[in-house]
């Protein structure tokens, strides 16, 4: 198993380089995202990476390294920060801009809407969270877009829970 692993706390935050070490310790190929210092905008909805661009993002800043990595990697886990009980704004700028990765076009299963895949890629998703958040409801987020991305969620744990993401990877 390869692991992503992308951070949006600060890199010297000591939750999240415990769950960094314990997470890097458990797989032998790993890619460790600092975000902090990255500038990554949020998405604006210009829809150009499905209709002028494919694949490719209008917005050229840090992010779009991150976007060819998800292709890299059996599974990425997500370390965020909270607020208002759900991720912060930093970590819902990384989700959002995946975007690129699925196309405009859509098809029905099991009744719900799913975009199709740009890429053959399952897609594997963990959170990790520091700080008060509603966990039943970032767990069904989570699930999601794991689902909008065509694979399947690990789910989503506070940030002292790695053992649980691990579980799920192994």
């Amino acid at each position: 198993m390869t692991l992503l692993i992308v951070n949006t706390l600060s890199a010297a935050d000591e939750a999240a380089r415990a769950a960094i070490e314990e997470l890097t310790a458990a797989v032998q190929d790993y890619k460790v995202i600092n975000t902090e210092g990255l500038r990554i905008s949020p998405c604006v909805g210009c829809n150009a990476c499905w209709l002028v661009t494919p694949g490719l993002c209008a917005i050229k800043d840090d992010y779009e390294d991150i976007l060819k990595d998800y292709l890299q990697y059996d599974a990425v886990v997500y370390i965020a920060g909270t607020a208002l009980g759900f991720v912060d704004h930093r970590m819902k700028n990384v989700i959002d801009r995946i975007l690129p990765l699925v196309t405009m076009l859509t098809y029905i299963v099991d009744g719900q809407m799913r975009h199709v895949m740009r890429y053959e890629k399952d897609f594997k998703c963990g959170l990790l969270y520091a700080g008060s958040a509603d966990k039943p409801y970032l767990d069904r987020w989570l699930g999601r877009v794991a689902i909008n991305m065509g694979g399947q969620s690990l789910g989503a744990y506070p940030i002292e829970s790695v053992k649980e993401v691990l579980a799920c990877i192994s």
